[in-house]
């Protein structure tokens, strides 16, 4: 800061020749003492100083909010863990072990959170806010709000106006528009590293709490705005200061923004509105997703590097943002690099791809899918976890999240992975260019793949033997869910355990997808009671089964209040004897989806005891309505009176944990 020193003394009209001592001031130049000015300029300093040593103080309470709910979240879940399913025998369970389970749970937690579910659950503002919790908003609203109040507490606003002395009858108007510009701009600095954190993949946050990484991405997002916002006033209100106020014109403004730490400032605010126009959907639409993603990378830092040149006294809040930024891309090349060392044809150790088989399926309509499968040598991961792929034949520097459809399991050290994508556009429409030029020179076509990860925590861990299970997805969502009913497959029956897949698909080949494993779930079905029921959304006449060769074909009638609201006259579906259900609801040119409403409601109502967990994976908007719906299935009074049927979970791969 000695760089900076002589043009602030300056500024503030600080006399250092005559200073007895130098007062020091946390993250500000230090202060002449005592002040050898006239009495409005010593009352002007005395409120500059004050209000930034009051902003230091905000913001070490701020930040140890944070830090204490963090505390006190992450020794919660240790001290009163929630039941796991591995600390549980699986065998055959009878209704006194059931209630033994129960009593282990604290009812005044499930309570606790079927009230949440039911009021925090549902979209809010989504006009504003995309389709996010009202938990996320009230979050955002806590910290929004905690920043707007004392951004404006303990500066004393008032106008000073001080002689010149170098221009005898000119004056100078100082007001407390200085004080609380650089509030606002401490405030701006101490968001950052918050920000970096919640943006975080190898997420610290994440390991804390045990939320996924991906639910921090909404708070990140307005993290940012915010900082945008106190940005442009901290920059705004300067300008008017040394440009308005401030006197003679223009000799002080040209000499004020000449200071290296000024042009400093004006990159750091140039660089912070160009990471909001990039950010902005219009922004990712005009220059593609990986090119925003890249640049914010690149901007984000560079950013940093201006605001540590324009007031280095703040590097408090920079180095750790800088220190975040780069130990997680460091731990993701590590952890690339781990999963890919391994033994080479030649028997030395080194980097080494995987090799996936593609298949193909073609929908020129909404995009072709592909399905990948390989075995890696490397540890299982859980279910609900995702991998990065990065397709080294269409692009080295791009990745994309992808969740494995199947069970984790390793077999003589190498575990087996899975995955279906649609082609819509960039990469995926690459790998489906590619996968149909190869299969159409040799029916067994392969490409490299380079992985990372895993990322994500296991949705399976809480999932007790008294929990029904209802999975919905939509598409490709089945990556998701699909897991979960495997694993389920592979443990002993549950006594009077509900379990349900609602699939919903576009066209009823479209099962091919995952026809090896819905055949798995088909002839386990009646030994484990899952019923299966597939929509068909754009469908109406009738092709042949896809499924298994022992699903029967029949006509059946639908009624408007079990399917939707729109008016379809009949439905084509497939049926057979395994509570494998395949029903045609929509028609030729135009979607129709099943009611969730009533799916959910039936299944919540017809279980027998426990608690209901819904998995689910799809469109935005299922998943909007799907938070509606699950909501309004909890309830706190009914919960709290032993009726546990109204304690219904949604685990979904956006989600916060439900």
């Amino acid at each position: 800061m000695a760089t900076m020193e002589n043009p602030l003394a300056v500024r503030h009209i600080q006399n250092f020749s005559e200073a007895a001592s130098l007062e020091k001031h946390w993250g500000y130049v230090d202060r002449a003492v005592p002040c050898t000015n006239d009495p409005g300029s010593c009352a002007y300093l005395d409120q500059v100083y004050g209000s930034h040593d009051l902003t230091m103080v905000y913001s070490g309470i701020m930040w140890a909010a944070i830090a204490g709910i963090l505390l006190i979240w992450t020794i919660g879940r240790r001290v009163f863990p929630s039941p796991r399913a591995d600390e549980i025998p699986t065998g055959a369970i009878d209704s006194e072990r059931v209630a033994k389970i129960a009593s282990r749970r604290s009812r005044m937690r499930r309570t606790a959170a079927a009230l949440i579910r039911r009021y925090l659950l549902p979209d809010s503002v989504r006009f504003v806010f995309g389709r996010t919790t009202r938990l996320q908003v009230l979050i955002l609203t806590v910290l929004a709000g905690y920043l707007l109040i004392f951004s404006f507490v303990g500066i004393t606003y008032q106008t000073w106006i001080t002689p010149i002395k170098k221009n005898p009858g000119l004056y100078n108007t100082r007001t407390s528009l200085g004080p609380w510009s650089d509030r606002v701009g401490v405030f701006a600095y101490a968001l950052t590293p918050l920000s970096i954190l919640l943006s975080s993949r190898e997420s610290i946050l994440s390991l804390l709490t045990g939320v996924p990484y991906q639910s921090f991405n909404f708070l990140h997002r307005w993290l940012g705005y915010i900082i945008v916002i106190q940005g442009s006033l901290h920059t705004i209100a300067w300008c008017i200061v040394e440009i308005r106020l401030y006197q003679p014109q223009p000799t002080t403004a040209i000499e004020w923004i000449k200071q290296l730490y000024i042009i400093w400032g004006v990159v750091a605010q140039i660089l912070l509105l160009l990471l909001f126009a990039l950010s902005t959907p219009w922004g990712i639409r005009l220059t593609g997703y990986e090119f925003f993603r890249k640049a914010h990378y690149v901007l984000a830092m560079v950013y940093i590097g201006a605001c540590w040149g324009h007031w280095a006294n703040l590097q408090c809040f920079l180095i750790p943002g800088l220190a975040l930024w780069f130990l997680d891309r460091g731990v993701r090349l590590l952890r690339s690099a781990l999963i890919h060392y391994q033994y080479l044809p030649g028997g030395s150790m080194g980097f080494r791809a995987a090799h996936a088989s593609l298949t193909h399926f073609p929908d020129a309509e909404h995009g072709d899918v592909v399905r990948m499968d390989f075995t890696h040598p490397q540890d299982a991961w859980k279910v609900g976890q995702h991998f990065y792929l990065c397709f080294t034949e269409c692009s080295i520097w791009q990745s994309h999240p992808f969740t494995p459809l199947n069970l984790p399991k390793v077999k003589d050290g190498l575990v087996s992975h899975s995955y279906i994508l649609r082609a819509k556009k960039g990469e995926t429409k690459k790998l489906a260019e590619l996968t149909a030029r190869k299969l159409a020179a040799s029916p067994c076509a392969t490409t490299p793949l380079i992985l990372s990860g895993t990322y994500g925590e296991s949705i399976v861990d809480e999932l007790t033997p008294d929990v029904n299970v209802l999975c919905v997805a939509g598409g490709t969502g089945i990556t998701y869910v699909l897991p979960v009913l495997l694993g389920l497959i592979d443990q002993p029956e549950m006594k009077d355990r509900k379990v349900q897949l609602v699939w919903a698909v576009r066209k009823k080949d479209d099962t091919q997808w995952v026809e090896k494993e819905l055949d798995t779930i088909r002839k386990a079905a009646k030994a484990h009671k899952i019923e299966v029921h597939i929509y068909v959304t754009r469908e109406a006449s009738s092709k042949s089964p896809s499924i298994n060769d022992e699903i029967l074909e029949k006509d059946i009638a639908v009624k408007e209040s079990g399917i939707g609201s729109s008016a379809v006259s009949s439905v084509k579906g497939v049926q057979s004897a395994s509570s494998l259900n395949v029903q045609r609801i929509g028609g030729e040119g135009f979607d129709r989806h099943p009611d969730l409403n009533k799916i959910v409601r039936e299944f919540v109502d017809n279980t027998v005891r426990g608690s209901t967990a819904v998995y689910a994976s799809g469109p935005g908007g299922m998943i909007s309505d799907l938070r509606s719906v699950v909501a309004s299935c909890n309830s706190g009074a009914k919960v709290w009176g032993g009726n546990g049927r109204y304690d219904v979970s949604l685990i979904c791969d956006d989600r916060l944990e439900w």
